[in-house]
């Protein structure tokens, strides 16, 4: 999905920086992605660490100016147990990758925002984040605390010109989702590149109207 969401921008001559945890997939990806990534560059950092998203938002700002968009697609999946088979890890893991991330996030750019005067923040939720989510609950809590985050941040910006909104993807087509259930109908799954539209659409002027919600980007799932 990060990748989608980077193409989409730097095609419509955003300047686009993404972060990342690992340099090799970085590379792979610009070199992957050739001519269509031009302009975008990374920073190497743990999203989850306040100081390591703060200096690197900071950068950001000190080198370009402004920053006035911020999709939040960090996130990772675990399941497979029952919530009494499960271990303080793998909470903690879900609630650092889908929930605290995103805090640390906000936490970092609604000042700048602030005092810019403008801003466009969408977050990457889940379908799981409504729960009955069997086998997934640690998942599927920390998503749906990181939707009540976010629909409450955008009702404390609602004062100022900064948007903020979510998309609540099902299963979508990765190479992940189609190995982990092979048998699956793949065509009625969306592309991340179609929900990269949405949030494109939703980070332009005219989706100004729009702000706290939560749009379902299902497919035919």
């Amino acid at each position: 999905m990060g990748r989608a969401v980077a193409l989409a921008f730097a095609r419509e001559g955003a300047r686009v920086i993404v972060t990342y945890r690992r340099q090799a997939e970085f590379d792979s990806f610009i070199s992957q992605s050739k001519s269509k990534a031009n302009g975008v560059t990374g920073a190497a950092v743990d999203a989850t660490e306040g100081n390591e998203v703060a200096r690197v938002v900071e950068g950001v700002v000190a080198s370009r100016g402004a920053l006035d968009i911020v999709v939040n697609t960090i996130g990772g999946y675990h399941g497979g147990k029952r919530i009494w088979e499960e271990d303080p890890a793998s909470y903690d893991q879900m609630t650092a990758l889908n929930l605290k991330a995103g805090f640390v996030l906000a936490r970092a750019v609604i000042p700048i925002m602030i005092r810019q005067g403008r801003g466009w923040i969408v977050n990457v939720a889940s379908r799981a984040a409504y729960g009955q989510s069997p086998g997934a609950a640690l998942y599927a809590a920390s998503k749906a605390g990181a939707l009540a985050l976010f629909d409450s941040l955008a009702a404390e910006v609602k004062a100022y010109p900064i948007s903020v909104n979510s998309v609540v993807p099902s299963i979508f087509d990765t190479p992940a989702n189609r190995q982990a259930m092979p048998a699956a109908d793949y065509a009625s799954w969306p592309k991340p590149e179609e929900i990269a539209e949405v949030i494109l659409f939703l980070c332009s002027q005219q989706a100004r109207v729009i702000h706290g919600a939560a749009i379902p980007v299902y497919g035919r799932t």
